[in-house]
């Protein structure tokens, strides 16, 4: 992406100066044309200029949010929106967002709407950001859908916290089990090797643990070679859509991590759907956002099924149940809504009782899983032990017997 300054006329024939982010020029024409800017001059930014977005660390979720509170709190005091974001852009931190502010400030005040102008950022600010900022436009709340936003990305923070701490544990003993393996093979198994008397009998196991241990130490960059294309093979291949479905549906079946992916997938939906019906986006559209930024390839896709039922004229929760994906309390919850008007305030509510059920599950799992992971750790150190220490066994009796 580069950055293209330009003059031009707006709709009310004024001229307008300012900064768009586009991948060539014709691509920014198209974007101001589009935004009801006649541009009569572009120019590519230099280097040193443009490329200061490219600077600095990733924008995180609590830094976005703490935009949002800051936006709306300055919108609240009667700042002008221009103004507000060149100010916060200047006390930001984040040289990233800081510059993403400042164009987006130059850019709405070159005529461009402020949804169009943050759309510029899709790394920064998701889809569920633009459909707020635009609902906010339309429906002249911007300051409210400001609010629901950083409430939205802070809850969003603690849920992945929660699934972070339930997946960091047996993540970080598998590591540590590896570790202790190729240590194991690298340096001990080579001992025990010297310690056993030429002509004694090796089992299949210790048999195969010493010519692993050769192969490792003999040809260490072949292996390293082969994990490393055996990982970004497997990245490659997750990363294709009939993969990525069938790991899905692999997680969605598995103990216990099954449920837990599914009440943390269910609780970032109703989340963010009530969090945009609240802003005033009109229910399919809510739809269409909520799906695709819940986490599951398979909930989207029932979710777009269920839109085009929901536009053929079926209820949000007759659409929504049909897919089976959801609990028998969210759709019922969701008809009860729909019938009393209260649709935004009661997905509220179940995405609150969801995001709780998703702690508690978390610090369950984590309990059950560090005597799990011990047990596993034990079994593979305490097997490569046995398998070395038998075949020193074996020679000792035989030596006794002689």
């Amino acid at each position: 992406m580069a950055a293209f300054t330009y003059d031009g006329l707006n709709k009310q024939g004024q001229n307008v100066h300012g900064e768009v982010v586009a991948d060539n020029s014709t691509q920014a024409i198209n974007k101001l044309r589009e935004a009801g800017i006649v541009v009569t001059e572009m120019k590519e930014k230099s280097t040193k200029t443009s490329t200061k977005k490219s600077k600095g660390k990733k924008v995180s979720t609590t830094e976005v949010a703490v935009f949002c509170r800051q936006l709306a709190v300055m919108l609240s005091a009667g700042v002008p929106i221009t103004r507000a974001m060149s100010t916060l852009s200047k006390q930001t931190e984040n040289a990233r967002l800081a510059d993403a502010i400042d164009t987006i400030a130059k850019n709405v005040e070159s005529g461009m709407p402020l949804s169009d102008a943050f759309k510029e950022y899709p790394k920064i600010f998701s889809k569920l950001f633009v459909a707020m900022i635009s609902a906010g436009e339309t429906g002249g709340i911007l300051e409210q859908s400001l609010t629901s936003l950083a409430d939205q990305l802070q809850k969003e923070k603690n849920l992945q916290k929660n699934i972070k701490s339930a997946y960091s544990y047996p993540k970080n003993v598998g590591i540590m089990a590896l570790l202790i393996l190729i240590a194991m093979l690298v340096f001990m198994v080579p001992i025990f090797k010297k310690m056993i008397p030429s002509g004694v009998e090796l089992n299949a196991l210790s048999n195969a643990i010493f010519s692993v241990s050769d192969s490792l130490r003999g040809k260490p960059l072949v292996w390293a070679g082969s994990a490393a294309a055996i990982v970004v093979v497997f990245i490659l291949v997750l990363k294709s859509k009939p993969a990525h479905v069938f790991w899905e549906n692999i997680k969605l079946t598995m103990p216990m991590f099954g449920t837990f992916i599914t009440k943390m997938v269910v609780a970032r939906f109703c989340r963010t759907l009530a969090t945009l019906l609240a802003g005033g986006v009109t229910a399919v559209d809510a739809l269409k956002s909520a799906g695709p930024t819940a986490g599951s390839e398979k909930l989207a896709a029932a979710v777009e099924k269920a839109i085009a039922e929901i536009e053929e004229g079926s209820t949000i929760s007759e659409a929504l149940d049909k897919s089976g994906l959801f609990p028998p309390m969210v759709t019922g919850m969701i008809a009860i809504g729909e019938e009393s008007g209260t649709l935004p305030e009661l997905l509220d509510k179940v995405a609150e009782f969801f995001e709780e059920d998703v702690d508690a599950t978390s610090r369950n799992l984590r309990a059950m899983l560090e005597p799990i992971a011990l047990v596993v750790v034990g079994i593979i150190v305490g097997g490569m032990l046995i398998a070395l220490y038998v075949p020193m066994l074996t020679a000792s009796t035989s030596m006794g017997q002689q």
